[in-house]
């Protein structure tokens, strides 16, 4: 993902320093119909603001939940004129986008109550090297166009928000200006997209328990309530951050006496609403974040206060792809995108989404790629603590680039030289006679002196862990395979399967390479050694 930076250059002033921007998805969701309570506070850089009252947005395709119908028919019409006068193209356009080699095109979503989403195709062929759009800084989102100084930025992200919360923040109270926000193509946009990326899937972030059911088996059920609870905690510190946004601009008055306190006073008056958790709900903070997540851009080569960027023209109107080479790059004054391969007008242009396993493609866009040569799975290791050789066993293995808790990664394809790295830090664990540990502890290298009966142990320990780890999956991958052929499988349902079914592969590879090993193995009579104190797989 590549994120393009700096927006000195907007045409409109910019908002005030609030925290990170929640998620698209959320954007999609965020209605006010009354204003909730609002806290007394005696800062000073408050000062007292009328009410405002406006909803997010005057399309009824922001305002409804997921499970709702977008498009009534007293309202289609309505939504086909605003559309035509906020068209995202055409803003751009008329916003200082150059002319391009893009155009927005529809396709229909797997819900029939949910809008068409849209992606971004060629409008003519293109070969690889064209460069399809360059959109000016003008036009993107990043924190130091949004705080307006990138020390601001960088202070505000600091062990208290990271910048997709920001990001989602600031479009959320971008989205209570209505039409009036500068944004607010952008905004329709992007609650057309509902964060579902190009596979019309949301994060399962947000799915529903029933839903989170179908990863039993997979690690990414428990980063994903990892990251729950992670959003969770960046919604409890909205309310930190923003009142420090008065000491901040006084810190910022230092190095511009003047444009600074009429930015900050501009600012206050231009968000004349609650604190960020009496105008938004937790849950419409998560999903707004979610929005974000899966379209944010990580740009490379700029500060830190432009390394993410919402960019109009790219996911989830781009599709990621893992086996592309063409990103967003940031380039002088814009953001633009080189393509890597040869399109027909009118076909889908796709991007790559970094060196990303499908665990984390599902978690922030919502899909799982077959064919990506960057999946992995992990197996964690640990020397046993109760092991009176454990210090000693601890120094071995950090003299051999190992930790006394060592992740080992599984690449696709690469199965069987995972098991090989295992190995000698296994080993390592089963050694239990103190002269043997001596003999370690002089020798160079990762070598333990291994027993056939020993060797034995240590892959018996590996093949149990692989197969223990199989069997936590309630299907096989005969009976994914089933479930892939349907048609009509559900979405979220078909992403889940395909990502468990490809986690299984790894897993059965991992051990038919350790299986083999055991045939290997001089005599099969042979009893496993006993093994006091063996390291822990988990």
């Amino acid at each position: 993902m590549d994120l393009s930076s700096s927006y000195l250059h907007q045409t409109k002033p910019i908002p005030s320093p609030i925290l990170r921007p929640p998620p698209l998805s959320v954007l999609a969701r965020v209605s006010f119909s009354r204003r909730p309570r609002r806290r007394t506070t005696s800062y000073s850089f408050r000062p007292s603001r009328k009410t405002n009252t406006c909803s997010a947005s005057s399309g009824s395709d922001t305002l409804v939940s997921s499970n709702r119908k977008e498009d009534s028919s007293k309202s289609v019409a309505s939504n086909k004129e605003e559309e035509d006068e906020f068209d995202l193209k055409s803003w751009m356009h008329k916003n200082g986008l150059p002319p391009c080699k893009v155009v927005l095109k529809e396709k229909p979503s797997y819900d029939k109550n949910l809008r068409p989403i849209h992606y971004v195709a060629g409008s003519e062929d293109l070969q690889a090297g064209d460069v399809a759009f360059s959109v000016p800084n003008s036009l993107v989102v990043t924190l130091e166009r949004v705080l307006g100084n990138e020390n601001i930025a960088e202070l505000l992200t600091t062990n208290k928000l990271s910048e997709l919360a920001c990001l989602a923040l600031y479009l959320m109270y971008e989205k209570k200006q209505g039409k009036k926000s500068f944004w607010y193509p952008y905004i329709r946009e992007l609650d057309r997209q509902r964060g579902r990326g190009q596979l019309a899937v949301e994060s399962p972030l947000l799915w529903t328990e029933t839903e989170l059911s179908y990863l039993t088996g997979s690690p990414t059920k428990h980063e994903v309530m990892e990251r729950a609870e992670g959003i969770k905690r960046e919604y409890n510190e909205l309310d930190t951050v923003w009142f420090m946004a008065g000491s901040l601009f006084q810190a910022f008055r230092l190095w511009h006496p003047v444009t600074t306190i009429v930015f900050s006073v501009a600012l206050l008056q231009q968000y004349p609403y609650d604190i960020p958790t009496e105008a938004f709900p937790f849950e419409i903070f998560k999903q707004a974040f979610v929005a974000v997540q899966s379209c944010v851009v990580h740009l490379q080569k700029v500060s830190l206060a432009r390394r993410f960027a919402l960019v109009p023209l790219g996911p989830p109107l781009l599709t990621y792809r893992s086996n592309c080479k063409s990103m967003l790059t940031a380039v002088d004054g814009a953001v633009q995108l080189v393509v890597d391969r040869p399109y027909k007008a009118g076909e889908p242009i796709v991007v790559w989404c970094g060196p990303q396993p499908n665990s984390k493609l599902l978690l922030n866009y919502g899909f799982v790629d077959d064919d990506n040569a960057f999946d992995r799975l992990a197996v964690v290791g640990a020397l046993n603590t109760e092991d009176p050789q454990y210090q000693d066993k601890r120094m071995v293995a950090q003299r051999n680039g190992k930790l006394s808790v060592q992740t080992f990664p599984v690449s696709v394809g690469k199965e069987k030289e995972a098991v090989l790295d295992m190995l000698p830090y296994l080993r390592l664990g089963y050694v239990s006679d103190p002269s043997e540990m001596q003999s370690v502890i002089s020798s160079q290298g990762p070598i333990c002196p291994v027993s056939p009966c020993m060797e034995r142990a240590v892959l018996g320990q590996l093949a149990d862990y692989f197969e223990t780890r199989l069997a936590g999956y309630p299907t096989t991958l005969s009976e994914d395979d089933s479930m892939l052929a349907d048609f009509n499988l559900d979405p979220k349902k078909r992403v889940a399967t395909q990502l468990v079914r490809l986690e299984k592969k790894m897993l059965n590879a991992c051990l038919k390479a350790t299986v083999d090993l055991i045939n290997q193995l001089p005599d099969n009579t042979v009893s496993p050694c006993p093994a006091p104190y063996a390291p822990i797989l988990r």
